[in-house]
């Protein structure tokens, strides 16, 4: 999974602030163009030509009190406004609105606010977000639905000549382990190889578009972001339960076999492991697991909020920082207030805002002496606050940055003796179970013609497009 990094330069400046009091561990989420409430409680200076009180007598008699009210309410609105449009100018990230591809991302995020949290289609909710990344190309749209078809039809077809009874939960998520792990023949020809690890620039740092299913789909290489989406894109298709599983720079897939054992599939070495694994990465700390950061399996809710953090990912690294990303990231924090990686991003979008607010007023953020100026701009110095409550939450979660070296070290100790052995005796297992349900299943097949069903076929939704 991509790794978020944290900008740095305010961690030196704690020092400022000696008589900070204690703030919340949660940074509060910034609401698009939200005026802080020191704004709103400030007196309104009125204009002079509506001051009716100042006026002759005959307008007192010919105007009633409610007429009156309703004028300083006018009046309070438009002074209300015009403070609004002044902090949003000096204090707010300046919009990016105006870039080619932007109102593709507004409309992904309008859409995917029609979902139901808990029942939604994940395959719809990742098209969203890549085909918003690709300006709603219908080229693309075609080529997603055409490969998500494809591998659901291989998969389907697999279970049939295994005679997998649609009730075997473990089998299903057998059936598609295989798709990633083996090589899919018919007739003696391969029609599919084995999905691999693609080790490069596995982050995106280059080209943001190898973090997407669709890339995975098209060059049959993926990593630890896209292979396990698109592993939940086909348990949804065949109705297979499975789960969503994160670790620093890292996902992967559990579900639980006929014994109620949870298994945990790591699809970028084709294997299975044990939780111990994971825990031996050295990145996961006691207060992390406590906090429900990393190993938990996520609710549909929760991949929801990954969903929305995957939009303002790709948002900034094809334009960069805005109010939107904010909005999106307090969406995938309202959904699910553990996501750390909507933390993050959102502790450097909090970042940018602050540094860009700065240079308005001609404040350098890196000069020690400059910033104590913030104390003169109280819209200044609450995001500054902001900024310094977040780094606390950061902290205190449990969070620890796991080095991109260190992560392809751990990620190849999976291929050690021990882990191997381990891995192979889970699928041995596995084998046998699977083995016995079909000899079993085949026992309790009736020798008349079964009513022909059409397979369903993954669409788009007719809205999205």
């Amino acid at each position: 999974m991509r790794q978020i990094l944290l900008f740095s330069l305010f961690l030196c400046y704690h020092y400022i602030y000696g008589q900070i009091p204690n703030l919340p561990q949660r940074p509060g989420v910034s609401n698009l163009y939200s005026v802080p409430e020191s704004l709103n409680n400030q007196p309104s200076h009125r204009p002079n030509s509506p001051n009716i009180n100042a006026t002759s007598n005959y307008y007192k008699k010919v105007t009633p009190r409610d007429d009156q009210d309703e004028i300083n309410k006018e009046v309070d609105r438009q002074m209300a406004m015009i403070r609004e449009e002044s902090y949003v100018k000096n204090y707010m990230l300046t919009s990016l609105s105006d870039r080619k591809g932007t109102d593709s991302y507004y409309r992904a995020f309008d859409n995917l606010m029609k979902f139901d949290p808990d029942s939604y289609s994940i395959t719809d909710a990742v098209f969203l977000v890549e085909n918003a990344y690709n300006n709603n190309d219908h080229n693309f749209q075609s080529a997603y639905q055409t490969q998500i078809q494809k591998a659901t039809n291989m998969i389907r077809q697999q279970m049939k000549r295994s005679v997998i009874d649609d009730s075997d939960n473990v089998a299903k998520n057998l059936a598609i382990f295989r798709y990633f792990a083996q090589d899919t023949k018919q007739n003696g020809k391969v029609i599919h190889k084995a999905i691999k690890y693609d080790f490069e620039d596995y982050m995106g740092a280059k080209d943001y578009s190898k973090m997407f299913v669709s890339k995975l789909m098209k060059t049959n290489t993926g990593q630890c972001h896209s292979m396990p989406l698109l592993y939940l894109m086909l348990a949804e298709q065949i109705g297979a339960e499975a789960f969503l599983v994160v670790s620093p720079n890292h996902s992967y897939i559990r579900f639980k076999d006929g014994d109620g054992e949870v298994l945990s599939v790591e699809l970028t070495n084709g294997m299975f492991s044990a939780n111990s694994f994971v825990l031996n990465s050295g990145y996961i700390k006691a207060e992390a697991l406590k906090n429900k950061l990393y190993m938990q399996n996520l609710s549909k809710k929760e991949v929801l909020s990954q969903t929305y953090v995957d939009l303002a990912s790709g948002y900034i690294h094809k334009f960069g920082y805005d109010e939107f990303v904010a909005k999106v990231l307090g969406k995938a924090l309202e959904l699910n207030p553990n996501n750390i990686n909507a933390t993050l991003w959102k502790s450097n979008t909090d970042q940018m805002r602050f540094m860009q607010a700065c240079n308005r007023v001609n404040i350098d953020p890196e000069n020690k002496e400059q910033l104590q100026k913030i104390r003169n701009y109280p819209p200044l110095e609450n995001q500054f606050l902001e900024i310094k409550a977040g780094f606390d939450y950061i902290d205190q979660s449990g969070f620890a940055q796991m080095p991109a070296e260190q992560y392809e070290k751990w990620l190849g100790s999976l291929q050690t003796t021990e882990n191997k052995q381990k891995s192979e005796e889970i699928a041995e297992r596995l084998r046998i179970l699977n083995a016995q349900k079909q000899r079993e299943a085949a026992k309790k097949i009736k020798l008349i013609v079964p009513k022909k069903e059409s397979p369903k076929v993954y669409a788009i939704p007719k809205e999205f497009l």
